[in-house]
């Protein structure tokens, strides 16, 4: 299948200015520079100001890349922020150009990359439709044809008349995305502004995209979301510092790029993460997370069979009756897989204790999780408030396989979430017995 973009060593550099000035100047100082400068512009010679020192640095948002995307495929583009992810689709969607390299597309490509982009915030969602359409490519004629079904799939039907300035920014990715979508380009690009919608609108657009990549165009999809990205696409691209660092399956980027950004949890020998405290004058804070098999030695990996414990180590600076502690679990993929709070008790323990040290004891059950990778997320917070301590993936576990009988191994790899055991009884129907 012939390819649609093939990006051959695709830089981009920008120019920062940096300006440092000393940090306290007397009335004196200030007086001596303005005579001064006065002096060098009058002489026709221009030099920065004493106290300041101006300097240029190159940064490379973009270094040495290289890809080929084939017609029909659906490509999930990850990294941390500030990676390259945006600046790369900006290239290709010719908002700007690569400082160095050669890219060639083939194709009308349709660019969702900022919310409201191409809207006029005085005209309607009716004219912004129209002005939106000329903007990607699309004919009046086309515009009208599609008009019903742009407005039907983005839901502002109601507001289709009111100034676009007054929407929501909600509202604003559903008229962009819809007229983007009902474009039917034979490249659709789109970076992180569906995170704006609600579930069920991202529910919708990942469909619609997952359509039109079966229908044989391009899709070109950044997300922080992983589930989404597993989801829509078949190939997985990692950027990390303007560099490409993987491109394969995208079970295998996404497993790839977890392993880059949450490497470090949990320390890698098996002792507790410890933690700084995050701010002067919070009431309380975590101090560690760590992990312990069912024979108290501290670990990150567990047996599928086998139960292990949680201890969360936390300080209390003031007293209140509103504190409150969880825990949280997801997979690699982001998909919650528990989460656990200790007001699940009348009372929360930690609820009106003194100020110290404490530390909880938070036993979980074998054969919850089915083998692979999780990230556990402590948490401690005010029920009025909200949460007042959170660390993502502060501790990162490895739950391993067990092989049972009669080769049971394998249905723990299936595509369930968890695996848990589960009571099981048997009994004959007393009818069926007596015939």
């Amino acid at each position: 299948m012939a390819y649609v973009i093939r990006a051959q060593n695709i830089g981009k550099k920008y120019l920062i200015s940096h300006q440092h000035r000393e940090r306290y100047e007397a009335l004196r100082d200030v007086l001596a520079v303005a005579l001064r400068g006065f002096g060098k512009r009058w002489s026709g010679r221009q030099t920065a100001a004493q106290g300041e020192a101006a300097t240029t640095e190159e940064f490379w948002a973009l270094r040495d890349l290289d890809m080929e995307i084939r017609q029909g495929e659906r490509v999930g583009i990850i990294g941390r922020n500030g990676a390259g992810k945006s600046t790369f689709l900006k290239v290709l969607s010719r908002i700007t150009e690569p400082s160095s390299g050669r890219l060639n597309i083939r194709g009308r490509i349709a660019s969702l990359l900022e919310v409201g982009t191409g809207f006029h915030p005085e005209l309607t969602g009716r004219e912004n439709i129209f002005l939106n359409g000329a903007i990607l490519g699309m004919g009046k004629a086309e515009i009208k044809r599609k008009f019903d079904q742009i407005v039907e799939f983005s839901e502002v039907e109601k507001f289709l008349d009111t100034p676009v300035k007054r929407y929501s920014s909600g509202m604003y990715v559903r008229l962009a995305f819809s007229v983007a979508a009902h474009l039917e380009p034979e490249i659709l690009i789109v970076d992180e502004v569906l995170a704006v919608g609600d579930a069920a609108f991202q529910k919708k657009c990942l469909g619609k995209m997952d359509d039109a990549g079966r229908d044989g165009r391009t899709v070109l999809f950044v997300s922080h979301n992983m589930s989404a990205v597993r989801q829509l696409c078949e190939r997985g691209m990692i950027l990390d510092a303007g560099l490409k660092v993987f491109d394969g399956p995208v079970a295998e980027a996404i497993e790839h790029y977890q392993g880059r950004v949450l490497g470090d949890a949990g320390g890698g020998d098996g002792n507790p993460m410890t933690f700084e405290k995050p701010g002067p004058s919070v009431p309380a804070w975590l101090r560690s997370i760590g992990l312990a098999g069912n024979d108290n030695v501290p670990t990150l990996s567990v047996e599928h069979e086998h139960g292990f414990a949680v201890s969360l180590d936390i300080e209390i600076e003031e007293t209140s009756k509103d504190y409150y502690s969880a825990l949280i679990a997801h997979d690699a993929y982001g998909n919650n897989i528990f989460f656990s709070t200790d007001e699940d008790f009348q009372e929360p323990p930690i609820a009106g204790a003194p100020p110290g040290r404490y530390r909880y004891q938070i036993s979980i059950p074998g054969r919850l999780f089915k083998p692979g990778t999780y990230y556990l997320t402590p948490m401690v917070g005010l029920r009025r408030k909200g949460k007042i301590d959170r660390r993502d993936s502060a501790l990162r576990l490895e739950v391993l396989d067990t092989i049972t009988r009669r080769g049971a191994k394998q249905l723990y790899r299936s595509s369930a979430v968890v695996a848990p055991r589960l009571d099981w009884s048997l009994r004959q129907d007393e009818a069926s017995a007596s015939e």
